[in-house]
């Protein structure tokens, strides 16, 4: 079983589509393509998305921001890791809806570090409950549009 952990390091190749896709493998590469799609439909135009790397241990991730930060797609191997930072009003609405989510999602809620620019959530997203829960985070980070 390969490393969850395995990031795309190579800094003189950019990420495309096709090596995510052979990155990430066919079930990880249908969440991503689902959070994609996501964020296009609910904010049609509001995010350019760009491939930023974050050095020899971070890798390539895809970064959608605007005049702040909205999420960031991680692809490692074989899953893809989304960051969310949750500023303090936004924790607020965060934690008024962790009942609802799932154990997985609320254990890493709790245990994600506190900077001092809000609380950076780092989520696994390998299963369609953790995708059911990203999606619920993202509106939360930033009303829809549709």
């Amino acid at each position: 079983m390969p490393d969850p952990n395995e990031r795309m390091l190579d800094k003189s190749i950019p990420p495309d589509d096709m090596s995510v896709a052979g990155w990430l493998g066919t079930e990880g590469y249908e969440y991503w393509r689902q959070i994609v799609e996501f964020i296009e439909t609910n904010y049609p135009g509001v995010f350019q998305p760009d491939w930023l790397f974050g050095g020899k241990k971070h890798g390539w991730g895809l970064r959608y921001k605007k005049s702040k930060s909205f999420c960031t797609l991680i692809p490692e191997r074989g899953r893809v890791l989304i960051v969310i930072v949750f500023g303090v009003v936004e924790r607020g609405n965060v934690e008024s809806i962790l009942p609802e989510l799932a154990s997985h999602t609320r254990r890493d809620y709790e245990t994600a570090t506190n900077y001092h620019d809000g609380k950076w959530l780092a989520l696994a997203v390998d299963n369609d409950d953790t995708l059911f829960d990203v999606k619920r985070l993202l509106a939360i980070k930033r009303r829809p549009l549709k």
